[in-house]
């Protein structure tokens, strides 16, 4: 029997803003497809699970003075969206490459609807970062995750507001690192896009007759292409291989 019902609410509820804020920007749990009532009940569940091993963190702190707790769930929520925030900044530098790459190999589609946001994104943009996110899931990303905020209850103690700058430099260390990343994995079709087109304007210097540029697109795209379907695998693997450092070493 509980022998202090409000307390054990109030302590369910600090833990729900950390995990629950996590999940708000966590990729895949955050994406637009995903019904709200989801992710509230996994939310939840996960409070409901991680409680009794914070309880002497959390109950303390929950049973103090009303200013106090709404001061608590304004800095629990806050840590919760930068752990996951951290990992969807992560996640959308995989539209950067697929963008990349679209580019370099000349796939000039029409934008279609994302299966994941909102936002409109040609075909081979989607379907890399959509087989990126399912990766990560198949890998267990999510672990890394949960591990990371059960852990944050040591590194950032309840109580303790986030500093801003250290947020920042987070944030901006992770987009910094998703960048060197991405441009690893779009450096073959970087290569082939600026040597492809080097070879076509030298031909065309000798022959300006022909209108070079207007018949080498297919051939362009089917060379990207060809590089896509043996490279894809080895891209895929390289995103999810640097995940688990990245996230880990901010």
């Amino acid at each position: 029997m509980i022998s202090d019902p409000q307390g054990t609410i109030m302590a369910l509820f600090l833990a729900f803003c950390r995990i629950g804020g996590c999940m708000m920007t966590m990729p895949g749990f955050s994406s637009a497809r995903m019904p709200m009532q989801i992710r509230l009940f996994l939310s939840l569940a996960m409070s409901i699970g991680l409680l009794p091993l914070f309880w002497d963190i959390l109950y303390p702190r929950a049973t103090g003075d009303s200013v106090t707790y709404i001061t608590l769930i304004f800095s629990e929520t806050l840590t919760g969206v930068m752990f996951g925030l951290i990992a969807h900044l992560y996640t959308l530098g995989m539209q950067f490459t697929g963008t990349v790459v679209g580019m370099m190999i000349s796939f000039n589609a029409q934008p279609t609807s994302d299966p994941l946001e909102d936002t409109p994104e040609n075909q081979l943009t989607s379907i890399m970062t959509f087989g990126a996110l399912l990766v990560l899931f198949v890998t267990d990303f999510h672990h890394i995750i949960i591990k990371a905020l059960a852990d944050s209850y040591v590194a950032l103690p309840v109580g303790r507001m986030v500093d801003p700058q250290q947020m920042l430099i987070s944030l901006t260390d992770t987009m910094s690192a998703t960048l060197m990343i991405m441009l690893r994995l779009a450096s073959p079709f970087l290569l082939f896009g600026l040597l492809f087109n080097v070879v076509v304007g030298l031909i065309n210097k000798l022959a300006p007759q022909i209108p070079l540029y207007f018949i080498s697109t297919p051939y362009a795209l089917f060379g990207g292409l060809l590089l896509l379907y043996f490279g894809i695998a080895a891209m895929l693997d390289q995103f999810v291989q640097a995940f688990g450092p990245l996230f880990s070493s901010l």
